[in-house]
């Protein structure tokens, strides 16, 4: 039994496709797009898996908020109030010049990112010596990551930003890019400094559109009396109204006191001492057993039980006279709501916008060819007509052609013709006289002979000019079927032309977005270099048909003009000899009812024609369908077959691509 259910399993793990469960929230819808637009029939490209993977990473990214301001507004001091520990250096001097991201990290270690790509790793203590503009090393840095194991940091990120009028343009547009991305901002100010037209113009400039995400804080409460930070504190929120949704004055100096005294804080930096000891201690000593470390253990549960003990009245006191949790509150009750739906919204507009980028790239596939099927059917009536000209300009040649054979036949004949000559002749006539005795009579006759040695004399030996004009004639259509040839070649070349114009730029076509299909892109160029197999190659085997069919039938009439006509010449002359022989002997048999036969000069002609095969020369050459004629229909009509027919073929190659342009189209819906 065991062994028939390890059978039904496997089969089933095999035919029957499972269907993916995901966890519900943002993180399962973008994994669920993310496997659609993964899927093997949209052969999707590198870049497009890592920007579905870093909208991934951004959906599970601590929300982000900026700390920014201008110049000297102790954005520093600030920032390392709300994380209750110096980790960003302070100072008078504005040193700050790179964005600084505040991310969590299992220990603090700092990475800086450099313009070229590369990275490298530092000690926290040394991000000094990377944030000083004043030195001309730090234009190389792009940014800079400092990561610390505090639970804070789980849940936001900090971005550290140069001031907005930072001395380098670069770093201010960095800034403003941050800004425009992050979930909240926090404008940091010298209460003294508030309201001041350089500020103004700066918050007009940068920061108009980010009011339902901004806090405006008053830095340096504590320097001035409860009267003097209301009134400066009413003002800022009535002037710089439409630029934040709230205004906070705070002592960052105060606040970083206090919560650096803070219980929770300082138990964990007791913490965080003991776990590196342990740590340090066991990576450089060999040890067999933890009694080592029980020393050190019992001190720090002693630390842990004076912290525990102190009074924090005072500590709280001081925490709560800066002010420094009203911009926690701020966070926590107007930042993270707007950031969570802000960052849903974004995500969820950039994935529609992949699956739009994704749609334009498939529609440039599209046109391309579209633009082949345009050529295609455009050139229609082009090829019509060429094929018509053919027919038009060579019929007129080869009706010139059928006109000297007629000069020709005329000629034979009426040499021919002059050449019967008159005899006499004699025949016995039998009179029965007197007595009844037979008695012939003798009576002279005409009859004629044709002098066939003057006629090959004049026709074929003295001038020669009737070989000369046959040649003439066998040239004269030889040339025809030349140029004949060269003109359908000519539709071949136009078809050709056409095409080639249509597949010179997209030889070359590539995506004009990284997230789009390499894969697809090569297709295309495939497609488009091998348009000769994949297109011409059915209208130039055509053609090639037709001018072989033609090079048949030319071939035959040159074989039948070139057919010796002194043999043609003396078959005529020897039949009408034989006709007259014929008429003579029934002459005299009966010269009352036959006559002595005498041919007539059109009879000549007929009969030179009739050995001379002529009728069929004529059909090749005058009839209205002709030969030619017959070509050039049956070209038309299979020219239209495999015209209709490649551009059916195309059309299947377009209709993958708007299958996948719907899938995505229903992708977007579901977004």
């Amino acid at each position: 039994m065991s062994i028939l259910d390890s059978f039904v399993k496997e089969y089933s793990d095999k035919f029957f496709e499972k269907e993916e469960v995901f966890e519900t929230g943002l993180v399962g819808d973008i994994k669920r797009v993310s496997l659609k637009l993964m899927d093997e029939k949209f052969h999707p490209s590198f870049q497009l898996k890592s920007i579905l993977d870093k909208q991934l990473r951004r959906a599970r990214y601590p929300m982000e908020v900026a700390i920014t301001g201008q110049f000297s507004s102790g954005k520093s001091t600030f920032l390392n109030a709300l994380l209750s520990k110096n980790i960003l250096p302070t100072g008078i001097t504005p040193v700050t010049s790179k964005v600084n991201f505040l991310n969590y990290g299992e220990e603090y270690k700092l990475k800086i990112t450099y313009y070229s790509g590369a990275q490298e790793y530092a000690p926290i203590e040394a991000i000094a010596d990377f944030t000083d503009q004043r030195k001309s090393e730090m234009s190389e840095i792009k940014y800079l990551t400092l990561y610390a194991p505090m639970d804070i940091l789980k849940d936001i990120s900090f971005v550290d930003t140069p001031g907005l009028n930072s001395q380098s343009q670069s770093d201010t547009d960095t800034t403003r890019k941050v800004l425009r991305d992050v979930g909240g901002i926090i404008w940091l100010t010298l209460i003294d400094n508030a309201g001041k037209k350089s500020e103004a113009e700066v918050l007009e400039e940068y920061m108009e559109q980010f009011k339902n995400k901004s806090l405006c804080v008053l830095n340096q409460k504590d320097k001035f009396t409860e009267e003097q930070i209301e009134t400066t504190t009413k003002y800022v929120s009535e002037k710089f109204s439409k630029y934040f949704a709230q205004v906070t004055p705070i002592s960052a100096k105060m606040a970083l006191q206090a919560r650096a005294h803070d219980k929770d804080v300082l138990m964990n930096d007791e913490y965080e001492k003991f776990i590196s000891e342990f740590k340090n201690d066991l990576k450089n000593n060999e040890v067999e057993s933890l009694n080592f470390f029980e020393n050190k253990f019992s001190e720090y549960k002693n630390k842990i039980s004076k912290i525990n003990l102190q009074d924090s009245k005072d500590n709280m006191k001081l925490q709560e006279k800066s002010n420094i949790q009203q911009v926690i509150d701020f966070i926590e009750n107007t930042i993270r709501p707007q950031a969570l739906e802000s960052k849903e919204f974004a995500i969820k507009r950039d994935l529609m916008g992949i699956c739009d980028i994704l749609v334009n790239e498939y529609n440039n596939i599209l046109g391309v060819y579209d633009n082949l099927i345009e050529i295609l059917k455009s050139s229609e009536n082009d090829i019509l007509n060429a094929l018509d000209n053919i027919h038009k300009k060579y019929s007129k040649e080869l009706f010139a052609i059928y006109n000297s054979l007629e000069v020709i036949m005329e000629k034979m004949a009426h040499e021919t013709f002059k050449n019967i000559k008159t005899v006499k002749a004699n025949r016995y006539e039998n009179k029965t006289g007197f007595l009844n005795k037979e008695n012939y009579a003798k009576i002279e006759y005409n009859t004629y002979w044709i002098d066939s040695d003057n006629v090959y004399k004049n026709l074929f030996y003295d001038d020669q000019t009737i070989d000369k004009m046959f040649k003439k004639s066998i040239k004269d259509l030889k040339q025809i079927e030349l140029n004949a040839d060269e003109s359908f070649r000519d539709v071949y070349r136009t078809i050709k032309n056409n095409v080639h114009r249509w597949q010179e730029p997209y030889e070359l076509i590539k995506k004009n977005r990284d997230v789009a299909s390499d894969v697809e892109f090569s297709t295309t160029r495939h497609f488009a270099a091998k348009v000769y197999e994949n297109v011409l190659i059915s209208y130039h085997r055509a053609i090639l048909e037709n001018i072989s069919a033609l090079r048949k039938k030319f071939a035959y009439f040159n074989g039948a003009l070139s057919y010796s006509y002194i043999q043609t010449t003396q078959a005529t002359i020897a039949h009408f000899e034989q006709q007259i022989a014929e008429s003579i002997i029934l002459y005299e048999k009966e010269p009352t009812k036959f006559a002595v036969y005498h041919p007539r000069e059109d009879e000549i002609l007929t009969k030179l024609k009739a050995n001379f095969a002529f009728e069929k020369i004529e059909d090749f050459l005058t009839s209205k369908r002709n030969y030619l004629f017959k070509i050039i229909k049956y070209s038309k009509e299979q020219y239209l077959e495999i015209n209709e027919e490649r551009i059916n073929f195309v059309e299947s190659r377009k209709g993958e691509y708007i299958d996948k342009i719907e899938d995505l189209k229903k992708i977007k819906d579901e977004i």
